[in-house]
């Protein structure tokens, strides 16, 4: 890292890109001694639905993604199978983006395995939960509650060991959970989506099915609605945000949303959300909107892709992929301890370039 003193300080004003809208929408204003970034590797049997998620290179091995992103992340490269961190098209995974970021600001990230169908081959912090299931069919997420209070134990542990913690996640198919447990929680959301072309259709097809059966259940409980309608990511956040001391970023975009939501469902404080500007752009998904609703602060950082000088990320200008692994807020941390958009715009290129 490069700190200017024993405490860092995370209050930028002053940088801006001469090319590019400003890095962040606005200041965040925020200090820290011990920042950590972390992320939480889950999966919903609902990105094994044809068409529903863009990250994988097929329905099936969308399972697989957490556990390759956190390989990336982790060991700067994927150690389980001879793929490259690239879609189909040549847009590089958020991953790749996160990875750059913790190179740069020489941090080792902490993983939380909230229920993976897949075991992890990165060091993790275990809540020993499964595979969130098809709510069309039956409860997602039976453990909940139980993982709800492992994310408490979660967040006291980390606030002994950090006093910034950016938090994000990395769960295919999470925003067509997200946007179920969003409208059970009462809100009118349309969420984002990996793909350019957002298959709002079949999202809706499977979120009319699990309202139905919510109402049937006459399921109002917050956490009952997770246990029948989220994902294990979700309760695992939110029992963090409850417990945990220090100032807590959300990093992630609609799925995040979902996670305000929730917290806010249970009374407890609302952390601030960091995600990108792409996700802010989609004009699929009311994400600006939905965030003056719950109400909660949400930070967007723009790292001006379009004038990057790589195609692939140029990409994410038009709404290919957008966000993930915690890669906006892995982008504001980098910015608050103090590194230029130049450099970390810079790094990203270098870092991506390298995968091609």
């Amino acid at each position: 890292m490069e700190p200017k003193s024993d405490t860092f300080n995370l209050c930028h004003g002053d940088i801006m890109g001469a090319k590019y809208m400003p890095f962040v929408s606005e200041d965040p204003h925020l200090e820290a001694t011990r920042p950590l970034f972390c992320s939480i590797l889950a999966n919903t049997r609902l990105s094994t639905v044809p068409g529903i998620s863009g990250a994988g290179q097929s329905p099936e091995k969308t399972l697989l993604t957490p556990v390759l992103d956190a390989e990336l992340i982790t060991y700067g490269s994927i150690t389980s199978m001879p793929v490259k961190p690239n879609t189909p098209t040549g847009c590089p995974t958020p991953a790749t983006i996160t990875r750059a970021m913790m190179d740069l600001i020489s941090m080792k990230p902490l993983f939380i395995n909230a229920g993976l169908a897949q075991c992890p081959t990165v060091p993790c912090l275990d809540v020993y939960g499964c595979a969130g299931d098809d709510p069309r069919e039956r409860d997602a997420v039976p453990r909940a509650e139980a993982l709800f209070s492992q994310g408490v134990w979660i967040g006291e542990y980390l606030s002994k060991t950090s006093d910034l913690l950016v938090l994000g996640e990395c769960v295919p198919g999470g925003t067509t959970t997200a946007l179920c447990v969003l409208r059970a929680l009462g809100y009118p959301a349309s969420v984002s989506s990996s793909f350019v072309d957002n298959p709002v259709p079949l999202k809706e097809e499977v979120c009319r099915i699990v309202m139905k059966r919510i109402r049937e259940k006459g399921i109002t409980r917050p956490l009952d609605i997770i246990r029948a309608t989220g994902d294990p990511m979700m309760p695992v956040a939110a029992g963090i945000a409850h417990a945990y001391a220090g100032n807590l970023v959300l990093a992630g975009g609609t799925q995040m949303l979902a996670v305000a939501a929730l917290v806010k469902a249970l009374g407890d404080r609302l952390p601030p959300i960091a995600t990108t500007s792409y996700v802010r752009d989609d004009p699929s998904a009311n994400v600006v909107e939905l965030a003056d609703q719950i109400p909660v602060k949400i930070f967007f950082v723009d790292p001006g892709f379009h004038d990057l000088g790589h195609a692939g990320l140029a990409r994410y200008c038009i709404g290919e992929v957008k966000e993930g692994m915690g890669a906006g807020g892995a982008m504001l941390l980098a910015y608050l301890l103090g590194y230029s958009p130049e450099k970390i715009r810079s790094k990203i290129y270098e870092t991506v370039s390298a995968y091609s």
